[in-house]
Order: C-alpha cells, then structure tokens, then sequence
C-alpha cells in the first residue's frame, strides 16, 4: 500500500471510516463481528489509518474500533471526532465546540478506544458559538499533553482553516470529496497546499452510490438516511445516474470495480489525499484496497474531470446549515 502525507503524519493512501459498521446506513443490518473482521483484513492489507467519532451510534463506534484494535494499536494512525456531541446537558445531535467540552469529549474517546492517546483528532463541524482560536487553544493544550498527537477540522471554511492552523498547526482537513462533489478544488484544495496542510475526502464513493449498486431508493432500507438526500431522490437520482454510468464505463476498460475507479480518480489528484471509504464488509474493504494498484489513463481521468456535476445538495438542509462555508 502507497502512502500519504497529512501534514507531518504519513498514513496508507487508502484508509477505513468505521461510521457504517454503526450509524445512519442500513441500521438494521449491523454486525460487530463482521465489522471487526472488517478492520482486521484491512490491517492485514496495509491500511493504517482508521476513523470514527463519538456521535457515530453515539458511542459504540469508538468501542467497537477500540475492540478491534485490541493488540493492534501501534499498527494504525487512529483518528475520532470531538464537537456533535454536547457534554454539558444537550447531548448528541449538538454542536460544542468549547474548551469544557473537548476535555470531557477526550476523555470518553480515549476510554472508548482503549488508548492513552489519539493520533489525529478532528473537530467535527465549526461551532459557530465558539471561537475557533478557544478550540484550537484546548486542542494545543491536549497535544503538550500527550493525550493527542496531531489536530484536523472537519468540513471548516477556508477562514476558519487560516484562523485555526495560526494557533496549531492542523495536519489535516477532512471534507466531502469525489467525483460527484467537487466543491473543495475551489478554494479548499489550494489553501490546504498553501499550508502544507493534508486532505481526507470522506464519502469518497458518494455514499455508495457511485459503486452503482443503488439504482432507486427501493435499493434502500426504510431506515437509511440517503432515502432523505437530495441527490438521491427524485429527478436528481435519474439525472445522476448518469455519472455512474460513465464510471461503469471506465471501469469496464480499466477491467476494475465502478468503486475502484472512483478511489482511483481521486488518488490521482495528489499525494496529500487519502480517501477513508467506508464499509463494515470485509469483501468491500478487499475491494475499495485494490484500487491503490489501479492505474487510469490520462484520457479516462479527463473523462471523469469533466463528468456533469451532480444533480442536487450534498447534504438535507438540516446538515448544510451545520457546513462552514
């Protein structure tokens, strides 16, 4: 497995987000077994980075990754997220960002996960509430503690990365990236550059859809929160379709999975990317692994540079008002 740079932090090109082993996608269909064989295989397969957060389930995410690892810890840069979570009354579901609230977020984490420390620990949304210059004040202080050892922000603007990488250095910047939303080459990408700052593309398979395995809705359970994402519904699933099957029809060249091709594309755009596809599926994690052997061709990345944009918001209006922009 080809690596990565986040900064200072060197991780495998491909990693693992552990989100669907137990939150938000087909709920009724979890199984931690599979899940840890899951993240076990990807271990054995040169993955060394793995994400989750304490909102995924809340909670039984970070314990179940804190089973997995088990014996295993040294072998994986670990990474959480703090701030959906408010630990002074509100609970799950809140933004808090405050210094108060990192520690006793650290704290859980670091119990939950069964470590003394966190390798790369993200804010999760911008607390608009909160300076970002107090959180990142409280992270810098974990960090001369030694409970973490490098920060990130998750889908931050542009200021607010400036503002906080002045009071820390941030190794990373994690933001929805793929082949059907493109925002972040805008101004993210070029900014991150600029600052020696590295980027994780979460849902770089647009959340499944661009396996093509989705053709309707009907492909999802009743429980699954796509069935309430814009893209997915309606005219903009007819419309977007469409993408997938260009991508269907470059994978058919490349002889690799429509996945495959979108990780693929997405490695191409830099060595400081390093996608974390989700999955609880140890024949997924063989899959979306593979991609790191797969070459396209300059003609096939140009074809998918120029795929029509996607149809539709990325996110429901509830969780687009929570994106700093």
């Amino acid at each position: 497995m080809k690596h990565a740079s986040l900064g200072d932090l060197r991780v495998s090109r491909i990693g693992l987000g552990a989100m669907s082993m137990s939150a938000f996608y087909n709920t009724a269909d979890f199984d931690d077994a599979e899940s840890i064989r899951a993240i076990h295989r990807a271990l054995d397969l040169g993955v060394t980075h793995l994400d989750t957060a304490e909102i995924y389930g809340p909670y039984v995410n970070e314990e179940l990754v804190g089973k997995a690892l088990n014996g295993r810890r040294d072998q994986v840069v670990l990474a959480t997220k703090f701030g959906f979570v408010s630990h002074r009354g509100a609970g799950p579901g809140h933004l808090d960002s405050s210094p108060a609230n990192v520690r006793a977020a650290v704290e859980g984490s670091l119990q939950r996960l069964g470590t003394d420390y966190i390798d790369l620990y993200y804010q999760h949304r911008v607390d608009p509430g909160t300076p970002i210059e107090d959180t990142v004040g409280a992270l810098a202080e974990l960090v001369a503690e030694g409970k973490v050892r490098h920060i990130g922000l998750s889908e931050a603007g542009p200021a607010t990365i400036r503002r906080a990488h002045a009071v820390h250095p941030l190794a990373a910047i994690q933001t929805e990236y793929s082949l059907w939303t493109r925002d972040p080459e805008a101004e993210i990408l070029p900014l991150l550059r600029e600052l020696g700052i590295g980027f994780v593309p979460y849902s770089p398979l647009g959340h499944g859809f661009l396996t093509g395995n989705i053709r309707s809705t009907d492909d999802l359970a009743d429980d699954d929160w796509r069935k309430s994402n814009p893209r997915f519904v309606g005219e903009n699933l007819r419309r977007n379709l469409r993408i997938v099957d260009e991508v269907q029809a470059v994978a058919a060249e490349a002889e690799a999975s429509p996945a495959q091709i979108a990780l693929a594309w997405l490695l191409a755009q830099g060595e400081d990317i390093a996608p974390i596809p989700g999955t609880k599926r140890v024949a997924r994690v063989e899959e979306n692994t593979a991609a790191d052997q797969v070459a396209l061709t300059a003609d096939q990345i140009e074809r998918l540079n120029n795929l029509t944009p996607a149809a539709g918001e990325r996110h429901e209006e509830a969780n687009m008002a929570n994106i700093d922009r």
